[in-house]
C-alpha cells in the first residue's frame, strides 16, 4: 500500500481547523486514508476528531497511507503545510 511520511508545517500542529481541511479532502478522494505517528495505531484521515487524538505538533512526522498514490501526495502537501497561515 502506498505511503509516505511528511512533517507537520501547521504551527499549531494537527488540530481542528487543519485535520478539517485535511479530512475533507480525504473525503473528497473516494480513498480511505490513514494517518500515523511512529509507533502509534493509524487513525481514519477521513475524521477530523480522528486526525486530532494524534497530537502531532509542528515538526512532527505524520506517515501517510493510501490505496491510492495520488491521494497519498495530496494529504501528504496539506499535511506538510501551514495550514493555519
Amino acid at each position: 500500500m502506498p505511503s509516505t511520511t511528511v512533517v507537520v508545517g501547521s504551527a499549531v500542529g494537527l488540530h481542528a481547523r487543519p485535520a478539517g481541511i485535511i479530512a475533507g479532502a480525504v473525503n473528497e478522494s473516494g480513498h480511505e486514508v490513514t494517518l500515523s505517528i511512529a509507533g502509534e495505531e493509524p487513525v481514519d484521515a477521513g475524521s477530523a476528531l480522528m486526525i486530532m487524538t494524534l497530537g502531532a505538533e509542528q515538526g512532527a512526522e505524520v506517515t501517510v497511507e493510501s490505496d491510492d498514490q495520488a491521494t497519498v501526495d495530496a494529504i501528504a502537501a496539506l499535511v506538510a503545510q501551514d495550514l493555519d497561515a
